[in-house]
């Protein structure tokens, strides 16, 4: 759940805006396949690009060609107004974070000598390596006491795959490279990092290109997806636009793929709601509750009774302003929480989070439990089939 997020969009870091990576007319072939066909394209100083098409489409190979681990045949990349081809590929791939979903952890090494190949290649000192390690491990709820020494075959595949994405972030690299980190992972833990990951990156403030063919993860993910097909770029847009108003058959094709009911008129809010929500106890004192939250990276909780039905909700700053230690938050909980029921339609629902200017709807069950949460990007996500439905 994520029914406040971590950071408020007004504490954003100001900055002047970077061209951080600038594509001019860049090409790539193999034999007489051209991959990649006089791509043009900017991306911003801090932004979650993700690049998605069809197979094929040259979305990887355009990935690779930031830190030359692809090598293009024509046209220019510049980051920070550097062409790549003028710098060192050892030089430039240690200022670039690079994360697949193959992971390649070291097996003969500790999660903490995992974490520090790249700032132990920079000749970081001991100690920094060392408080670098704890930084990051706390960063993902994995305590160094509990896991840097640790190999990695002692760890599940998704906190495998959190040590990957914390040793791609090790050496302080302003830009970091996925490339499908998360397609071999169940669907709960692949939320799961998806969520922290767009925590991790609004925090630390990177740029992160991901690649994708999961239209479902682009939605959840970008700031702006670029969609590729046979090496061209067909849009560039938020996931808003692209939901809203694709630009070609292939990307409406594409989105067509979303799981969600082909006629927007008869979604539910049992469709599109958040179903991974942090519930707490009424009879939970105030520290303990922000205990659980911040070990979640929410600011706030949804309440239940001792029957399990829903009672409002309390937030960290309700906490901080009302809240004494020892006491119960049922003393301070917000009773006036906007819900809906889990048959509700959809656009009832995407209406009255509108209306309400709520951060979250509430979805409760038939017996008044709580079944999920309506967010903002819920309804990013459902757009696409509730827009076109309404054009059907």
């Amino acid at each position: 759940m994520v029914s406040v997020f971590l950071e408020n969009e007004n504490d954003a870091i100001d900055r002047e805006e970077l061209y951080m990576i600038v594509y001019e007319n860049v090409s790539k072939k193999y034999n007489d396949v051209t991959v990649v066909d006089n791509l043009s394209l900017t991306i911003n100083d801090g932004e979650f690009v993700v690049l998605i098409g069809p197979s094929g489409c040259g979305k990887t190979t355009t990935l690779k060609l930031i830190n030359k681990l692809i090598k293009m045949d024509e046209g220019t990349i510049s980051i920070d107004d550097k062409n790549i081809m003028n710098i060192d590929a050892v030089e430039l791939r240690r200022k670039i974070g690079y994360v697949i979903q193959q992971i390649g952890l070291f097996p003969n090494m500790t999660i903490e000598e995992n974490i520090s190949v790249v700032p132990k290649l920079l000749k970081w000192s001991k100690e920094k390596c060392h408080q670098r390690v704890c930084e990051l491990l706390e960063l993902v709820n994995m305590p160094y006491e509990e896991n840097a020494k640790k190999y990695p075959n002692e760890l599940s595949g998704g906190q495998q795959q959190r040590i990957g994405v914390l040793r791609a972030l090790a050496g302080e690299p302003p830009i970091i490279l996925m490339d499908e980190p998360f397609g071999a992972l169940d669907p709960i833990t692949r939320e799961n990092l998806q969520d922290e990951l767009k925590v991790l990156q609004k925090k630390l403030h990177k740029t992160i290109i991901f690649v994708t063919h999961d239209m479902d993860e682009a939605v959840n993910m970008a700031d702006k997806i670029v969609f590729m097909s046979k090496g061209k770029v067909l849009q560039v847009a938020s996931p808003e636009e692209m939901l809203n108003k694709p630009a070609d058959p292939i990307i409406s094709n594409f989105l067509g793929k979303l799981s969600f009911s082909p006629n927007g008129n008869d979604l539910t809010c049992a469709d599109v709601m958040k179903k991974k929500v942090l519930i707490v106890p009424e009879t939970k004192k105030t520290l303990e509750c922000v205990a659980l939250m911040k070990k979640r990276e929410l600011n706030s909780a949804v309440v239940v009774d001792v029957n399990d039905k829903f009672k409002g909700a309390v937030t960290i700053e309700n906490i901080r302003e009302h809240g004494k230690p020892g006491e119960m938050i049922s003393k301070i909980l917000d009773t006036q929480i906007e819900t809906v029921m889990i048959t509700t339609n959809a656009k009832e629902a995407f209406d009255k989070l509108i209306e309400t200017k709520a951060d979250y709807l509430v979805v409760l069950d038939r017996d008044k439990t709580v079944a999920g949460i309506i967010t903002g990007s819920s309804m990013t996500k459902a757009l696409a089939s509730v827009v076109w439905g309404e054009e059907n």
